[in-house]
């Protein structure tokens, strides 16, 4: 047989794939094309492979392109099975005068063949044919070949089946087929174009595999087309915009690619532009935000210009798709917009390093206020049914991180929204699973191709967290979310949240949020205890709040890396002990008992006498522990101190307690061996209100604190009540 019969046998192939979509009955077939019958048989009793060859050729010169239907294929394929295919694939001698690619062109010809059908596509015999196939797009040869380009071809028809598969994806990725795809791509040879829609795909259905196995791959591709994105002056450019968000890496993106792709976007968003070529543009800026920040915007006054057109923008889409009723919301654009309008909130409220100038600040806080505003407008139109929509709970979300940072402007309209917030907030908690799965759909709605970063929480609740902490400072806000019922909705989800840190699951895999979102949980308590304390008498929620906090601070407390929330949990529970004071679980219950053990070690550990060079005497310095944090525990320390104060004459049973664990001897001791010069004011009167409390109440710890050198301790720090207190008998 000739080599120009194997290339007529390879046309087969063709026919497969250009097979029409209506798949008649096979007796129609039989009797329309008898002579195709005739030839299939003698397929099916072909002896070697020259017989086979010859049946090949004599079916394809009797099936015309688009005849054959699924059912002829299957017919082909049980005559001719893998065997043949496999040898043809695999055999090294070529006939004579025939190139050696000719032989492996009619194998994937065949496969391509077989491949239309999608059960023979998930065929063992298929899938390990892949490392083979992949090497075939790799494979350099004269371009001009018809052969060659026809089983390149063929090649992609064969793995862009596969990848249509249930299974498929996960299979191409292990046999290599990324890497072969990256080097076809970037030698933009023969079929570059297919290697990257069948990248496209298999990044969209499994970016963090094609990740894994083949990063340096991906990386170089992401190189090339942002260098394309940033040279192209022609359509292509949008293109690229709705492709490249697909090639982001979920690690750290090249610096240099950032380059090109904040240029390239520079050029677009600067120059008027259609909707079509806009919101391509402004996507690809969100998912830039969402994995770095402002990381990708350059410093100086081209930058500062850049993140300025960016947020506006934002704010001009947002207004436009919300404030227009009957309008269809592109909620995928709004939803990226929403990401850029969060960078904005984020750089505003930036006091350092910031990409902004105070005019552009309080510009765009202006934009903003409007952006938010027809955000809140197009809430108050959210029925019930809609609820559970991707696009509401992005909504809530842009809104949340608003109010986190501003709750003065627009509070008329805020006030009137926090009834549907906190139906909202409790509706997602009681169906949490819903509400991840809905956190899942905002950040495939518009910013990342598959799965959400730690950015997007699955709960709407955390979100509304630190507008709400704002909000219950304030009077009329503060009586709205209480008559709603937000602070026992707020007690359930703490407790629920709590339960994620306790004994028996694993800390360290919980994304910070979770912590961040108890220490809000406990400042909004806070806020609630000093402003409406008959509610935390008489809502039974907070008396189930105490109990937890009770049992919970003392493990707390001797954990690494959690002493501030151990703050705020020991802050809180103190404030409330003086609250329910009568409550039996205060009265000298172990329970009561084991939470101001934990609470007094948090407030004794917090100082130490530490040795000067060149002085004979120490100074009061901060424990290791507490000094890297303590600008943002000393407003808890110093509360905490106060509310022991106040917990001391209202439980008979903590002033010999707190005797025994021998706190304030050494605190009198530690007073003792420093410069009191070295003690702020602020904290002489912390210490004094104590040491007067325990004094007070029991005469063990007046004679106590005696022998500990007290009065003259108190003398040296002019603390006149201590000195009064412990003159007396």
């Amino acid at each position: 047989m000739s080599c120009c019969d194997l290339a007529a046998a390879g046309q087969l192939g063709k026919a497969g794939i250009m097979a029409s979509d209506c798949e008649p009955a096979l007796n129609q077939a039989e009797s329309r094309n008898p002579t195709l019958e005739r030839y299939l048989g003698a397929l099916r009793e072909a002896k070697n492979d020259s017989e086979q060859f010859a049946a090949l050729l004599l079916v394809t010169k009797a099936v015309k392109a688009g005849d054959i239907d699924a059912k002829t294929r299957r017919r082909i394929f049980d005559a001719v099975g893998f065997t043949f295919p496999n040898r043809l694939l695999t055999t090294k001698e070529a006939p004579d005068g025939c190139p050696d690619h000719v032989l492996r062109a009619l194998g994937v010809a065949l496969l391509a063949c077989f491949c239309s059908d999608p059960e023979l596509a998930a065929h063992p015999q298929v899938l390990n044919k892949i490392p083979i196939l992949s090497t075939f797009l790799t494979t350099r040869g004269d371009p001009d070949d018809a052969a060659r380009r026809s089983m390149i071809d063929d090649t992609y028809q064969c793995l862009t089946a596969v990848a249509g598969t249930p299974r498929g994806p996960r299979h191409l990725i292990a046999g290599g087929t990324v890497s072969a795809l990256c080097q076809a791509y970037l030698g933009h040879g023969y079929g570059f174009d297919q290697a990257l829609a069948l990248l496209v795909g298999l990044l969209a259905a499994a970016e963090t595999q094609c990740w894994k196995e083949a990063e340096p791959d991906l990386l170089a591709v992401l190189r090339g087309l942002s260098e394309d994105f940033q040279k192209a002056e022609d359509a292509s450019k949008f293109e690229l915009c709705q492709l490249l968000p697909l090639f982001l890496p979920p690690t750290t993106v090249p610096s240099e690619c950032l380059r090109d792709l904040q240029a390239g976007l520079a050029r677009i968003l600067g120059s008027k532009l259609s909707s079509w070529q806009r919101n391509p543009a402004l996507k690809l800026a969100a998912r830039l935000a969402h994995a770095c920040g402002s990381d990708w915007i350059p410093a100086g006054s081209s930058g500062s210009k850049f993140l300025a057109l960016l947020v506006n923008l934002a704010c001009v889409e947002v207004r436009l798709a919300l404030e227009e009723t009957g309008t269809e919301v592109k909620e995928d654009v709004v939803t990226a917009c929403y990401a850029l309008m969060e960078l904005g909130i984020q750089e505003c409220t930036r006091c350092e390093q910031s990409l902004l100038k105070e005019p552009q600040k309080v510009q765009l806080v202006s934009i903003m206020k409007e952006a938010i505003g027809a955000v809140i407008h197009y809430l108050q139109q959210v029925g019930p049914e809609k609820q559970k929509e991707p696009f509401v709970f992005a909504s809530v979300r842009i809104l949340g991180a608003w109010l986190a940072e501003e709750t003065s402007s627009l509070r008329k309209e805020v006030c009137q929204l926090l009834p549907f917030l906190v139906r909202y907030a409790k509706t997602l908690y009681e169906e949490a699973e819903e509400a991840n799965d809905l956190s899942q759909q905002v950040a495939t709605l518009a910013i990342s191709p598959t799965t959400p970063g730690p950015t997007w929480p699955g709960d709407a609740l955390r979100l509304l967290l630190p507008g709400w902490c704002h909000l219950t400072v304030e009077d009329g806000p503060r009586e709205i979310l209480i008559k709603e019922g937000a602070p026992s909705l707020l007690c359930k989800y703490f407790l629920q949240q709590w339960e994620l840190t306790s004994p028996g699951h694993d800390t360290s895999v919980l994304p910070d949020s979770v912590e961040i979102g108890l220490q809000t949980c406990c400042h909004i308590f806070l806020n609630l205890v000093v402003t409406a304390p008959g509610l935390i008498k008489r809502d039974a929620c907070f008396t189930s709040l105490m109990n937890t906090l009770m049992t919970s601070l003392p493990a707390l407390v001797q954990q690494q890396g959690r002493l501030l929330l151990a703050a705020n949990v020991a802050t809180l529970g103190l404030l409330m002990a003086r609250l329910l004071s009568t409550s039996p679980a205060l009265q000298g219950t172990p329970a009561s008992r084991g939470f101001f053990a934990a609470a007094i070690l948090f407030l004794s550990q917090s100082h130490v006498a530490r040795a000067t060079p060149g002085s004979d005497q120490a100074v009061l310095a901060l424990s290791p522990d507490y000094e890297g944090i303590w600008a943002d525990l000393q407003e808890l320390w110093f509360l905490g101190m106060q509310a022991f104060t106040g917990c001391v004459p209202l439980l008979p049973w903590l002033a010999p307690a707190a005797l025994r664990s021998r706190w304030p001897q050494e605190l009198l001791q530690l007073l003792g061996s420093v410069s009191p010069n070295s003690v702020k004011p602020e904290m002489v009167a912390a210490y004094q209100g104590v040491l007067v409390e325990l004094a007070r109440a029991n005469r063990l710890c007046r004679e106590a604190m005696r022998l500990q050198a007290g009065e003259e301790t108190a003398s040296h720090y002019r603390m006149a009540a201590l000195e009064q207190c412990l003159s007396e008998p």
